[in-house]
């Protein structure tokens, strides 16, 4: 026997042995319903503990005006001593209630998915189509962004000085000590966002979806597959599965779940999304998510909607280009599904 002393070559070896124990396996509609049962209810638990619930108050802050939408400054209550921040845009030619989109950032932080920041961040956003959030506003969809817990403003000091990966660190330690994580907190502040919208009376309250890039992306699936109130999702970035990307490849450490990858995979989780809308984006250049990984756990989740008999409401997007947002498809599938 050749011996081994490499920790990654032996990781990669259990990452092989690994069969995940709620693997989506479904052979009719009652089957995948009692399978979904059975996993939504441990993927709360693998999430983490979640804040108590406290009344909904909103702090309003400052207000731009460009020529098509209205940008509001808003905090959101999340917790009892916690605000999440947000960026709340309202398209000015509204006659009537319009859907709505979460529009959740990746690890380059808020500013270029505002249109926001230095010349670097600006031609960032513009390069890889970050600026979905005024982008859909544009377009008549209301949107709101929040700030992701561990970024910009919402960071340490001492954390913004040691770099970005430093502010999602402290926040994954911090996090799991208390049997908490980055990825079940931040869908915790996106399902605090659709309690706002659907206050507000230019939202249609049975219309609203996420949108998410990167780490937007990784907070995206989960947040759909967890919050029944979103009905339409697209997912750039992200969807693959765990063994090819987020356990082979360098990734920041808020993307960890304890024990993910032993109850289920990426597809699995995406199950829960179905048969609601879900496109998935991808580029058939991204370096951290490979596409033919991509490709495989999308055949999977084909599998559960054509189960389902919903195969039209699942859709890709892979473009010819690296990790980065796409809008090739996306207004087409609004307004399929959102008829707006």
């Amino acid at each position: 026997m050749q011996r081994n002393s490499r920790i990654f070559d032996h990781f990669m070896r259990l990452g092989d042995e690994v069969t995940p124990k709620l693997r989506w396996n479904a052979q009719t509609e009652s089957e995948h319903s009692i399978w979904r049962k059975k996993f939504r209810r441990k993927l709360g638990e693998l999430l983490g503990r979640m804040p108590e619930r406290v009344p909904l108050q909103v702090h309003w802050g400052e207000r731009v005006e460009s020529s098509l939408f209205t940008r509001h400054k808003i905090y959101v209550r999340s917790e009892e001593h916690y605000w999440a921040p947000a960026y709340y845009f309202v398209p000015k030619a509204l006659k009537k209630r319009a859907p709505a989109i979460v529009c959740l950032h990746g690890h380059s932080g808020i500013l270029p998915y505002i249109r926001e920041g230095d010349k670097e961040q600006r031609a960032k956003a513009k390069a890889l189509a970050l600026d979905y959030a005024p982008f859909f506003a544009e377009q008549g969809y209301v949107t709101i962004a929040p700030i992701q817990r561990g970024w910009n403003e919402t960071a340490e000091e001492t954390d913004i000085e040691y770099g970005v990966r430093r502010n999602c660190h402290r926040m994954t330690m911090d996090s799991l000590l208390i049997g908490m994580t980055p990825v079940g907190l931040r869908c915790w502040d996106a399902s605090r966002m659709i309690d706002f919208l659907q206050t507000q009376d230019t939202v249609d309250p049975t219309r609203i979806g996420v949108a998410g890039l990167s780490g937007g992306g990784t907070v995206g699936l989960f947040f759909a597959a967890i919050e029944r109130r979103v009905k339409l999702a697209m997912i750039a970035g992200y969807y693959c599965t765990f063994r090819d990307s987020i356990y082979e490849i360098y990734h920041c450490i808020c993307n960890c779940i304890p024990h993910m990858m032993e109850w289920g995979e990426m597809s699995d989780v995406g199950a829960l999304i179905a048969p609601r809308p879900f496109l998935v984006i991808s580029g058939t250049k991204d370096a951290i998510f490979p596409i033919e990984a991509t490709k495989r756990a999308y055949g999977e989740l084909s599998a559960v909607y054509g189960l389902l008999g919903a195969e039209e409401n699942l859709e890709k997007d892979f473009f010819d280009g690296p990790h980065a947002w796409s809008n090739r498809k996306t207004l087409p599938f609004l307004k399929k599904h959102f008829c707006a």
